[in-house]
């Protein structure tokens, strides 16, 4: 991708073949994709013959053919199994290099759900396919290094032994080039060492752990009296199964408004919990109290207008950004971010009684609407959006009496009235309806779509409850929700459910 330095490695690849007296040529095809794009190289390398060329020209092809190709290298891990797909690598020819961290593609970002890709599949093809498999995460080397990613690749080339050059050639490379030279030697260095290391030792590369195996927060004393004491209540009071995920919702409640918030969230997280003892839940691992924790957080920690704020103005976050950039102290940073704020995020945030009025004046919505709902690009580095942004996130105490608090709250009351209800005569699908919070997401037009597929399943789980497989058919639901996000899925899965549901046999 952009950013990456492909451009430079490909140089480097013909520049070191040619000073060792090779014929090089290199090809790309570039895309359209994110950031600058993703661009495909090709290298071809000839050694001349023996007997000189003799005034012959070698022709070197422009793109790779299946089968033939002796060294692939992937700057990310799908890459590697992107070529895997095309018959770029072959088991009886092939080295194949490539980092295993992670850059998501639109397609798997843009899922309502977990769209990622499974890592784990590219690591079982590759060492199928490959006759050498060389793979660790190489843009942790480059971050460590200072450098980028390519400077680790043109190392692992290296230390793979794919390559008939010397370690000295390359790196002469590398100080020909004259630009970073300290560091891509550096990084260089750490991406040899490690490939060297992986052949030495003589094992396949082992997949990395998951994206979303998260280390959660602790239920450990914290220093303020006023937290504290909630940690000690909870810690009591609650099974030492949902700990983690109690510490991580008290966390974010706390976060997102104040300490006596925390509280509620744990009042909240206490019914449940209630429930969930008389209904057996010990015997059950306690996996209502476990999921309650950590949705009944998630519907209170929502979106609204002064939490997004808050956020781009937080003190930390530059500097995040900063490490993310590897942009240096001597480095000017500046952000832009991209916004566009509808009348609905007015209204929310205005008191109730006058958010409501605007809501149903059209009138007032006319003159308010050029002023409010269209694109911006605000530069959060500049006076002038950071002030009014950093004021708007700062109306934390504000926020109890607006209108986008008083629909949240109204709407998780309702939901955990509903699964009350459920509770003691179907404890699993009263765990599905609490799963089901995870439709719910975002802000803006994403809130409005995924608080629709919540109220369609939500709906459904009425007429399911009573059926002894109900909990099996919300968890399709939720699921064919989860599949796109225009909602066809779950609609066709909802028109099953009332054309049929009646009529099918519980499992």
């Amino acid at each position: 991708m952009g950013g990456q330095g492909g451009g430079v490695v490909i140089d480097w690849i013909v520049a070191l073949a040619e000073s060792q007296g090779y014929v090089a040529q290199a090809t790309s095809v570039a895309g359209v994709a994110q950031r600058t794009g993703a661009t495909l190289y090709y290298v071809e390398l000839l050694a001349p013959p023996l007997d000189g060329w003799q005034g012959r020209k070698p022709v070197l092809a422009l793109m790779p053919a299946p089968g033939e190709v002796d060294i692939v290298i992937g700057a990310e891990l799908m890459e590697a199994g992107r070529a895997i797909q095309r018959g770029l690598v072959t088991p009886d020819r092939t080295t194949l290099i490539a980092s295993t961290h992670r850059a998501l593609a639109i397609a798997e970002k843009s899922v309502p759900g977990d769209g990622r890709a499974d890592s784990r599949k590219v690591y079982v093809a590759a060492t199928a396919a490959a006759r050498q498999w060389i793979a660790f995460d190489m843009a942790a080397l480059a971050e460590r290094s200072g450098s980028v990613i390519s400077a680790v690749l043109f190392g692992a080339l290296a230390g793979s032994g794919a390559l008939p050059f010397p370690r000295a050639a390359f790196e002469a490379t590398i100080r020909e080039g004259g630009v970073g030279v300290e560091t891509s030697l550096l990084a260089f260095g750490l991406g040899y060492d490690a490939t060297e290391q992986q052949l030495t030792d003589g094992k396949a590369p082992i997949p990395a752990p998951e994206l979303s195996e998260k280390r959660f927060a602790r239920l450990e004393p914290t220093g303020q009296p006023d937290v504290d004491a909630l940690i000690v209540r909870a810690k009591a009071t609650l099974p030492q199964t949902a700990h983690a995920m109690i510490a991580t919702g008290l966390f974010r409640a706390i976060d997102f408004q104040d300490t006596a918030y925390g509280a509620e969230y744990l009042g909240r997280l206490h019914r449940l919990h209630a429930l969930d003892r008389a209904s057996g839940g010990e015997t059950k691992g306690w996996r209502l109290t476990v999921s309650a924790a950590k949705h009944i957080a998630r519907a209170m920690v929502y979106d609204d207008v002064i939490r997004v704020a808050e956020l781009k103005t937080r003190a930390g976050r530059m500097d995040r950004i900063r490490s993310e950039t590897g942009a240096k102290p001597e480095h000017l940073l500046s952000t832009t971010e991209f916004m566009h704020p509808r009348i609905e995020e007015l209204a929310g945030v205005l008191p109730k009684a006058i958010g409501q009025r605007l809501e149903q004046s059209g009138f007032l919505k006319s003159l308010v609407r050029p002023f409010v709902d269209r694109p911006r690009q605000v530069r959060t580095g500049a006076i002038r959006w950071f002030l009014p942004l950093f004021l708007l996130g700062g109306l934390k105490s504000w926020r109890r009496g607006s209108l986008r608090h008083a629909r949240e709250t109204a709407h998780l009351e309702a939901w955990l009235d509903r699964i009350a209800i459920v509770t003691p005569a179907d404890y699993a699908l009263a765990v599905e309806m609490l799963e089901a919070r995870r439709l719910i997401k975002g802000y803006g037009d994403t809130h409005a779509r995924g608080g629709s597929k919540f109220d369609k399943v939500m709906a459904a789980a009425g007429r399911l409850a009573g059926r002894s497989d109900a909990a099996d058919w919300l968890r399709r639901l939720r699921q064919a929700a989860l599949a796109d996000e225009d909602g066809t899925t779950l609609d066709g899965a909802l028109r099953t459910i009332e054309a049929f549901a009646d009529d099918l046999p519980a499992r």
